[in-house]
């Protein structure tokens, strides 16, 4: 186990929730909501993912809010089990705009940034590790994918080196590793210049940065579930899993 004490420890280090999209595809079944505050299994999907980050040791969280953001900003503002700040976005920033958005609230050189509307079960502990002992300018989430070729294809070498970011690529291949939506990131890697927003860490960043810095895929077998669509919000309350 870390030591919260101590630099390296997840206390340490922020975490940003990208939480400010529109959620348009949720709409036909979610729309009085963000899309992060849906209900999963009987709870909003955000509840879910900050009890998994502070159960596991981070006490400050940044959320990237947009669409509703006063929602979300009036349930985790009071909260006292860490300490919660909020990134507002008053127009579509994209989740490249969104970080770079909230890069002045960022107070520690590694932060996580991780998708609002997903999850993938990790031990964060060890992906903070790992991206310390690889010395990563960034570190990616991935799991393997069958039959799903909606997202990012990630490609690394037996270092685990990322060689190749693409994001939601034509259909090549039964198995692959996608994009899980979690990332480790050193505070200069994000420090984008000379991209006007909305652009996107998917498409417009991280392609760019495995092929200019050193990144790696920190590879787990939890499965990816995300609420991102009527069908895939509908399969993750039947298929829910703590």
């Amino acid at each position: 186990m870390l030591n919260y004490k101590n630099p390296n420890s997840l206390a340490a280090i922020d975490a940003l929730i990208l939480c400010g999209g529109a959620g348009s595809r949720l709409r036909p079944i979610i729309s009085d909501r963000p899309k992060g505050l849906a209900p999963v299994h009987g709870r909003p999907f955000l509840d879910i993912l900050i009890e998994d980050l502070t159960q596991q040791g981070f006490r400050r969280i940044i959320f990237c809010v947009g669409h509703f953001k006063e929602q979300i900003i009036a349930r985790y503002q009071a909260r006292n089990d860490a300490e919660y700040l909020f990134s507002r976005e008053n127009i579509p920033l994209g989740t490249g705009g969104a970080v770079q958005n909230a890069l002045p609230l960022i107070r520690s050189n590694t932060f996580l940034v991780m998708n609002g509307d997903s999850r993938c079960h990790i031990d964060f502990s060890e992906f903070y590790r790992f991206h310390l002992d690889k010395g990563a300018e960034a570190s990616f989430v991935l799991t393997e994918s069958e039959n799903r070729h909606d997202g990012g294809a990630v490609n690394i070498d037996k270092a685990q080196q990322v060689s190749c970011f693409s994001e939601k690529p034509s259909q090549h291949a039964h198995k692959r590793l996608i994009n899980a939506g979690i990332y480790l990131a050193q505070i200069g890697a994000m420090e984008i210049q000379n991209i006007p927003p909305p652009f996107s860490l998917e498409y417009d960043v991280f392609p760019v940065l495995v092929k200019t810095k050193p990144c790696f895929g920190f590879v787990v077998k939890s499965q990816l579930v995300d609420i991102g669509t009527p069908e895939r919000y509908r399969k993750a309350n039947e298929n829910w899993r703590q």
